[in-house]
């Protein structure tokens, strides 16, 4: 049997988004107002999904605490009232738009996972406007 195991948090960041090698122009026309040089923020809602087979011996597809302490420890100290674009180093060349911080939580939890297990991001920058992000 498989089941999906979800855990909720939450975390507040600043960024810009810019492509460095355009004119502040090009960037205004494709950004828009999330092209500002002060920068702007968020209050980021992540789902972090783990699907995979239910373990026969503890019922469990991985221990809820276990998928807690990963998520505090990768993404919350990391990214938690950071200016993504200043503080965090994934981004130093990287646009971060909703879809990059997606790829780059998945990419800094799956590693920590067992690796038959299955990970779906999901990242709410705002209440109408997400990502999913499964590693594909």
């Amino acid at each position: 049997m498989r089941a999906t195991v979800s855990r909720k948090a939450h975390f507040n960041a600043a960024h810009r988004l810019y492509r460095k090698d355009w004119s502040f122009e090009k960037n205004d026309k494709i950004f828009g107002k999330c092209n500002n040089p002060n920068y702007h923020g968020h209050n980021y809602e992540l789902i972090v999904s783990v699907t995979g087979d239910i373990d026969e011996e503890t019922g469990y597809v991985i221990d809820i605490k276990i998928l807690r302490t990963l998520i505090a420890e990768e993404v919350e100290a990391a990214f938690d009232h950071k200016n993504l674009n200043l503080d965090v180093p994934e981004f130093k060349d990287l646009n971060p738009t909703a879809e990059n911080i997606a790829v780059v939580i998945y990419n800094k939890l799956k590693p920590k996972l067992e690796h038959q297990l299955h990970l779906e991001i999901t990242l709410y920058e705002t209440p109408r406007n997400f990502v999913r992000y499964s590693g594909e």
